[in-house]
């Protein structure tokens, strides 16, 4: 049975004070979910650790937002997998639309830092998705499957076990937009294939795929009652506790 996760990225929102009281909001609620739904919340490098002890004792679980491409030296600026781990994340997330656009982040640079994550002992939450204009073009299908194999292809079907991906349609993330239920069904469906077609059906069968374009609580009980979407990986309104929840008890 796939797991279920709904995962909130804070971006570059919240103060230490402010994430510290987000997080003791969400780890009071989370006995509303499942019990088979799990939590995440991925707030910024700088309170991990003070939200890590907001959320110990709920099954929330904390997640970095990136990670470096190395294991320590001379890069000014950067946050290592050890340093992650050590503050007690138990997650990742990687390649998410806003590090393409902005930093410049490539497939290449993303192999090398799924690969630390997974020594580390971290579970990955590797986005991938198109832009507006590939959309427009058909070009979603392509350039969804070229991200997920010039990343994942590089692993094993036993790493596989400890990679989420989350596909996040670009031009829904921010903007108020969302895929249609059919549109995110479909696409979720053919990233599946893809990983099917180099680990085989019972490995993709396996692995959780998370919608990451807007989902919001009055939109996520139709996503996630699509069969190949086992979640969300949710934006803004993970800032809001009740939000949030109400998008978890969605399933």
């Amino acid at each position: 049975m796939r797991r279920k996760i709904v995962a909130g990225n804070w971006k570059m929102n919240t103060t230490k004070v402010d994430g510290v009281e987000l997080a003791k909001q969400v780890a009071e609620a989370s006995a509303e979910v499942p019990a088979e739904v799990g939590l995440v919340v991925a707030p910024p490098f700088t309170h991990l650790c003070a939200v890590g002890k907001a959320l110990a004792g709920s099954k929330v679980e904390l997640s970095a937002q990136n990670c470096a491409d190395h294991t320590s030296g001379a890069y000014t600026g950067e946050v290592s997998v050890d340093m992650i781990k050590a503050v007690g994340c138990g997650w990742t997330i990687l390649g998410h639309s806003e590090r393409r656009e902005y930093y410049g982040e490539t497939d290449e640079k993303l192999v090398e830092k799924t690969k630390l994550a997974l020594a580390a002992g971290l579970g990955v939450i590797l986005c991938v998705g198109e832009k507006l204009e590939q959309r427009e073009a058909g070009k979603h299908f392509d350039v969804c499957a070229e991200q997920v194999k010039n990343v994942l292809y590089h692993f094993s079907a036993e790493d596989m076990k400890n990679i989420v991906i989350a596909y996040e349609p670009v031009w829904a993330i921010g903007t108020g937009k969302t895929a249609t239920s059919e549109q995110a069904q479909e696409i979720h469906a053919f990233i599946r294939n893809v990983v099917a077609e180099k680990f085989g059906a019972e490995v993709a069968e396996d692995m959780s795929i998370l919608y990451g374009g807007s989902c919001k609580p009055s939109n996520a009980k139709e996503l996630f009652a699509q069969k190949d979407i086992d979640g969300g990986l949710i934006g803004g309104a993970a800032l809001k506790a009740s939000d949030f929840i109400e998008i978890a008890k969605s399933f």
